[in-house]
């Protein structure tokens, strides 16, 4: 039985911003999620694969959960919080460790990664994580990063357990195993688009919206063109995705989160344009092309 947490819309899964001494910078953190949330984002994830979660310390980690969930809650907003691992144990503690958070509706676990688990193997993962987790999980099947995509049946048995609510779909378009779980989908499972070129028509297939890295930019543009493909309007949301395709392919030219943090930068909203180790920062020449994408789509 799927999880009651309606996910309906566009989350924007927040980069780390960091300030010129390399801490965590709190208040551009702070100050972009009510940004967000101002221009029509359903909600905020907190420590996704663009928020570098792997480089942020536990303190860290702890921190930037209690800066989006300040906003998120006094905003009446849905908050996200990745807390996978290709641990089960230490998802589990990861989980567990979320009770109380303010605001928080849902927990983003990745399919585990590096160690190549089988099928059953990976639904009895999400069969004990969602089981600790205090809100619904959201899958995150995203098979480039992580060595394994959760496959139709699969995906379908994880989609009838208890307590798990939806998955972000992070597969290269809009292929046959998206199509086979969007039809065969129980009532309340969501299907939320993960690659950014192909968030319109998974919505119009019966997904109803997209964890989308790329609406850090124009994001009420990916507002209008999400609420269009929920309504069914094909032309009006066509017309959208084909303006923000530019700046999907230059936000993505270099390795996320590089390039929307270049041109964060450049609009004075985030203090430095600095990633950690091992990812560097874009090229001048990348966060010019995205920013002039970013101009003609505005």
């Amino acid at each position: 039985m799927a999880a009651d947490l309606d996910l309906r819309g566009v989350y924007v899964p927040l980069i780390t911003p960091f300030a010129a001494d390399g801490s965590v910078a709190l208040d551009a953190i702070e100050h972009l999620c009510g940004e967000y949330l101002g221009a029509g984002a359903t909600g905020i994830v907190a420590l996704g694969t663009t928020g570098e979660s792997p480089a942020l310390n536990a303190q860290e980690r702890h921190d930037v959960i209690s800066a989006c969930a300040s906003v998120c809650a006094a905003k009446g907003a849905q908050l996200i919080v990745g807390a996978g691992t290709n641990n089960t144990a230490t998802t589990v503690e990861a989980l567990t460790a979320l009770e109380g958070t303010p605001a928080l509706a849902g927990t983003l676990v990745v399919v585990p990664y590096y160690v190549r688990p089988a099928q059953k193997a990976i639904v009895e993962h999400f069969r004990v994580a969602a089981a600790a987790s205090p809100v619904p999980v959201v899958v995150y099947n995203i098979p480039m990063r992580t060595g394994r995509n959760l496959e139709p049946a699969a995906m379908l048995e994880v989609a009838a357990l208890d307590n798990v609510a939806g998955v972000k779909q992070a597969t290269a378009g809009l292929d046959l195993d998206t199509l086979e779980i969007l039809a065969g989908r129980p009532d309340g499972f969501h299907v939320l688009g993960g690659e950014d070129p192909f968030l319109f028509p998974v919505v119009l297939m019966g997904g109803s919206g997209a964890i989308c890295a790329s609406s850090h930019l124009c994001t009420e543009r990916f507002v209008a063109m999400i609420e269009c493909g929920l309504a069914g309007k094909v032309d009006d949301g066509r017309a959208h995705a084909e303006m923000l395709l530019p700046v999907v392919t230059a936000g993505f030219a270099e390795p996320n989160p590089a390039v929307f943090k270049g041109v964060l930068h450049r609009q004075g909203r985030i203090p430095t344009p600095d990633l950690r180790l091992p990812l560097t920062p874009a090229s001048d020449e990348a966060v010019d092309r995205a920013l002039a994408a970013v101009q003609t789509a505005s």
